[in-house]
This record gives C-alpha cells, structure tokens and sequence, in this order.
C-alpha cells in the first residue's frame, strides 16, 4: 500500500459496496473514433475484478454516437438530432455487442438499460427503474446503462452522461461514483496550457474556488468536460456518495484506484445523507411551477425545520398538480427551496394566504395542513 494514500479515500474504497462507474466516450474510443477494444477488455478485466471482491459494480456508458460513427467512417460529430439519434442506433448495439463479448470471457452476464429524463421525473417509474436495477444486480449481472439517444430531445435529455452517472448512484443507492474521462482528474489550472498545473488529490468541499477553477479545465472536444463532471460531483458528495475523477485512458486503473495509488482527484462525501426520496425530489424531478412566500415562512423553512403552509405564500407561477415538485423563492425572488406540493395550482391560488383553518371552508376538502410538507420538502443550499 502506498504511503502516502489518504486514510480517508481508504476507508471509502474498502467501504464501497455498491460502485457506479461511468465510461466517457473518449475512453472507449480511438483517434480514428472507432470503439477501442483493447481499453474496454482492460476496464472490464477490472469492473470483473471488482466484483470477484464482492463489489457490486454499475457501469453508465457514453460512447453511442462515437460507435455509430466509427462504424460508419463518419469523422465529424453531426449536429443534427435525427442524424445523431440514427448514429447512436448503430452504435448503441456495437457497443454492447463489444461489452458482452468482453463480459462473457470472465463469466459475467450483463443488462442494458437505455433511459431518459422522463424514466426518472416520474416518482413510479423512478422507483421500477430502481427496481430493475438492483434485481439485476441480485442476478449478478453488471447493469450497463445509457442515455436513450435515439429517442431523446432536448426536452427529455440528462444533458450530459455525467448528470445521469449521478442520478443512478441515487437509483441504486451506490457508496462510490467513478467518472473515467480522458484527463487524470481535476487540476490547479489547465494542464495543457500551464506547465505548472498541479493535480488536486482530494476535495473535501466543492465551494466557488473549485467550481471557478473547473471552469478553466475545459475540453472543447467534449460534451461534457470538466466543469460538469464537478456539478455531477457536487450533486454526489451531497447525497453522501464519494466521487473520483480520473484517466480512464491509463491501463489497469480502476484496480490502480483500488489498490490505493493516488490516481485522480478524490471528493470526500458529505457525512449527512439525504434520504432517497429527498434525492429524487433534489435530482431527478423537474419543477412545474414557483411558490413566493413571505418573509416569515422563508425564516420557517430555512432556520426551523418547518413545512411550508398556505398563510405565508404571497405568489404562484406555473401550472402544477399534487404531487408535482415546485421551487419555493423569498419575496426577493431568491429560489431557496423544492418540495412535491399537496395542492394543484387552481385550489392554492383560492388558499394562499390564508390560515389552514380557513383551507375546508374555501375549498370544500382540507387534505392537509401543509402546502408542502417538511419530508417532502429540499433546501437547495444542501444540494
């Protein structure tokens, strides 16, 4: 074991039971933008590895669009959505044929799964995602999971394989997220254009000096880069799963990782985790409308742990229905908070304002106290 190895990233990698690793697409593929068959046998060889340990491993794949069109000899990443939908078609069964071919040699069966946004903004199918998800992994297979690109607009999409390699940490309530990407982690400044840029090896905090300094590490050539590889990893230290960053290019390195050697840049875990509901609620919904709320109810919700009720709502905007999550702004219109709300937008328009007493006599029905209730409700400084 190395010497100077960080108890702490120690302690996470023997911990880990449940490891996400999410595969760039220029990990997966070569300069002539074919699949690299080589690397993916050597990153299977250690996910295999992993699981010989008794580690359950997911895998979040990118690489469609770049199979398709190595497959195709196409050189330039098209723009237009029907071309890259038709490409990641080709590409998409490819790419697994070349994963279950690898897979197969060390006696792992694996499962695929294509999602979108809308598989995860459903509070149901959220949770029958969940499901198959962790059944899979009871069968002992290794789930490999992409964004559903033949289908998905923009409307639908995660934006990035990074936001997702998140949201199905949550789905499968995952100890450790691993992003392998072309670059050896998080550096002090752009190594390509500073010689003195120094690798960070561990972030305890992801603050505004870590995001500014992500900024600057920008891949041009890549969807994502790393400043979204820090928004994913700061949504995952905050629900309380440990994050590292590094080349997936370099051979061996996830049982380098789990051997202990200093590769990538390790970010602690928060210490109070977010229950799965309030993941969801952080990650995986989208907001359908806006409650304002005085200046009282702002003090309630965010220095005494209380649910939101109908009195201290002054404005609403949006069209939503029970159920639905909503964000929740001060008078200043700063957004401070999420919830799912106990009342449509039509009956909360009749009730703002006023006391719960009043809610029956106006509306006919009292469900609830609360318009949003405190276990349904996220404060996104947390997040």
């Amino acid at each position: 074991m190395p010497m100077n190895i960080d108890l702490r990233r120690k302690n996470i990698l023997d911990s880990s039971r449940k490891i996400v690793i999410k595969i760039g697409t220029r990990v997966l593929t070569a300069e002539n933008g074919k699949l690299d068959e080589k690397r993916i046998e050597n990153l299977v060889k250690g996910i295999s590895l992993l699981r010989k340990n008794r580690k359950e491993t997911v895998i979040v794949t990118s690489g469609a669009i770049g199979a398709g069109m190595g497959k195709l000899g196409i050189l330039k990443r098209p723009k237009d959505i029907p071309q890259k939908q038709a490409l990641a078609a080709i590409g998409q069964s490819e790419l697994m044929h070349v994963y279950e071919k690898y897979f197969k040699e060390e006696g792992v069966n694996v499962g695929q799964m294509l999602l979108t946004q809308d598989d995860l903004i459903d509070r149901k199918r959220f949770l029958n995602a969940s499901n198959t998800l962790n059944n899979l992994l009871n069968f002992n297979a290794v789930p490999i999971i992409n964004e559903n690109d033949t289908i998905a607009i923009d409307e639908i999409k995660f934006g990035d394989n990074d936001n997702l390699s998140v949201q199905v940490s949550n789905l499968v309530h995952a100890d450790l997220l691993l992003i392998l990407t072309s670059t050896d982690g998080l550096f002090s400044a752009d190594p390509r254009r500073y010689e003195r840029a120094e690798l960070i090896p561990v972030v305890e905090k992801i603050d505004a000096v870590i995001e500014k300094i992500a900024g600057t590490n920008i891949d041009e050539t890549s969807i994502g880069g790393m400043h979204t590889k820090i928004q994913a990893a700061k949504k995952a230290v905050k629900s309380g799963v440990g994050v590292i960053i590094a080349n997936g290019n370099k051979r061996d390195i996830i049982s380098r990782i789990f051997s202990y050697e200093e590769e990538g840049t390790f970010f602690l875990p928060q210490k109070n985790k977010m229950t799965c509901r309030k993941k969801w609620i952080a990650f995986s919904s989208k907001s359908k409308g806006i409650i304002t709320v005085d200046k009282g109810a702002y003090l309630a919700l965010m220095d005494k742990g209380k649910s939101l009720l109908p009195s201290g709502i002054t404005k609403l905007s949006g069209k939503f229905k029970i159920g639905d999550r909503v964000i929740v702004a001060s008078i200043d219109n700063q957004e401070f908070a999420c919830g799912l709300v106990n009342y449509n937008y039509e009956d909360l328009e009749k009730i703002k304002g006023k006391n719960t007493d009043d809610i029956k006599n106006i509306l006919g029905y009292k469900d609830y106290d609360e318009v949003i209730h405190r276990d349904n409700l996220v404060l996104l400084k947390d997040f």
